[in-house]
């Protein structure tokens, strides 16, 4: 069974900057892709960011490139989401997600995903 726990979320001004941290257990960690999706209040949930299965791949929604990186160490199994610049429009519940299959090509994003509990990320203007 996979298991994912987010840390790192809480409340930060405008300009600054958080780290996200997602654990997963349960399977092989490097062989599937991770990624972050957010949601907020009243607002579907959308991708943010995801990483590969190799880690030779990133992918990002406009809204936050040259602001977000993700980034993963298989040794740790855990994927990061490193927040900068945070903008009052970032706030969310952020969650980390897993891909069900391995060895996903690198250009098609998963459609399947095991999700975290989600934390929540606040900016204030």
């Amino acid at each position: 069974q996979v298991q994912l726990v987010e840390s790192g979320g809480g409340l930060v001004q405008t300009g600054g900057s958080l780290t996200l941290s997602c654990v997963a257990s349960g399977r092989t960690f490097s062989n599937y892709g991770m990624g972050w999706f957010r949601q907020a209040p009243g607002k579907a949930r959308e991708f943010v960011a995801r990483i590969t299965w190799s880690g030779s791949g990133t992918y990002y929604t406009d809204s936050v490139k040259g602001r977000f990186t993700i980034s993963r160490d298989n040794a740790k199994n855990t994927v990061y989401l490193q927040m900068n610049s945070l903008k009052p429009e970032d706030t969310s519940v952020y969650y980390c997600a897993a891909d069900k299959s391995p060895y996903s090509p690198a250009l098609v994003r998963p459609s399947n995903w095991y999700w975290g509990q989600g934390t929540q990320v606040t900016v204030s203007s």
